[in-house]
């Protein structure tokens, strides 16, 4: 079973009163951006909102996985649900791109979810600035603006969701992962403050913060040794991670924490920081 983490289960539900608040989200009829959709995660609930009836506006880099995702849905007798974009989240451009088209779709945005990201694995004092540059890029500046440029139409709907894909390191860090962790920490931060700022409006905001989950991201490391590899902290498969994302969704929540071995890792650095320390360096 999903669990929030501790004290924050519906706790901003009490801050706001519009009937909707009380019931789920329901992707049936609704408009969804999707970034990094080509593989993982994304592609999975790419698949998932289609299938209920939501139309998605997928991005990505790779055209010929995006394609490959619009050929398997309209295989599974989903007509034109998926609206494949071809880009990248750091460029303006692609910017540009998703707003004219939520605009030419009535220029109302019910759901943003911020999952496109990239990682790395080596020692920080070894690593090059540019490696930090990249990640933060991708993983906070890029969703971040993206949000910003989007949210005027996530206004304009009586029920949007902001979800931003984090990480159970943006809450524990851990050795030789510094610059996906910091990135991480900043969207968790960030989130903190957007749902506050939004308080009040139509727009809500989820993060979703899994353990490592099995897909490609790790095999597409920036600036990082080829035999690199990663201690796994309650691995998912990436089906199960967009299930859990699509219900966290759905339920409202504000914060979720996926996975046992997820969970223990940041409850346990709660009790113990030093303890944790200790054992992770090992």
């Amino acid at each position: 079973m999903l669990t929030p983490l501790v004290g924050m289960q519906d706790a901003d539900i009490t801050l706001q009163s519009r009937p909707h608040d009380l019931a789920h989200w329901n992707p049936s009829g609704k408009l969804a951006v999707v970034t990094g959709a080509s593989s993982g995660i994304g592609r999975c609930l790419s698949k998932r909102l289609t299938e209920a009836g939501c139309r998605v506006i997928a991005v990505a880099r790779r055209a010929d996985r995006l394609q490959s995702l619009a050929d398997e849905i309209h295989r599974d007798g989903v007509d034109d649900r998926l609206q494949p974009i071809r880009g990248d989240v750091t460029d303006p451009a692609t910017h540009d791109q998703l707003e004219s088209l939520i605009r030419s779709r009535g220029g109302s945005l019910d759901l943003l979810v911020n999952n496109a990201g990239i990682g790395a694995i080596g020692s920080f004092e070894e690593a090059t600035e540019s490696r930090l540059r990249k990640i933060m890029e991708v993983n906070f500046f890029a969703p971040a603006q993206l949000t910003r440029r989007l949210l005027p139409y996530l206004k304009s709907s009586d029920d949007a969701v902001i979800c931003n894909l984090g990480s159970v390191l943006g809450h524990r860090a851990v050795p030789d992962k510094s610059e996906y962790c910091a990135s991480k920490f900043a969207m968790h931060g960030w989130s903190d403050s957007l749902r506050a700022e939004l308080a009040g409006t139509s727009v809500r905001v989820t993060l979703v913060s899994p353990s490592t989950t099995e897909s490609e991201f790790f095999d597409v490391l920036v600036d990082s040794d080829a035999n690199a590899t990663s201690k796994s902290f309650g691995s998912w498969p990436a089906d199960r991670v967009a299930a859990a994302t699509l219900a966290a969704i759905g339920k409202r929540r504000s914060e979720v924490i996926l996975s046992l071995g997820g969970k223990l890792l940041v409850y346990a650095d709660r009790l113990c920081p030093p303890l944790m320390n200790w054992a992770l360096r090992k």
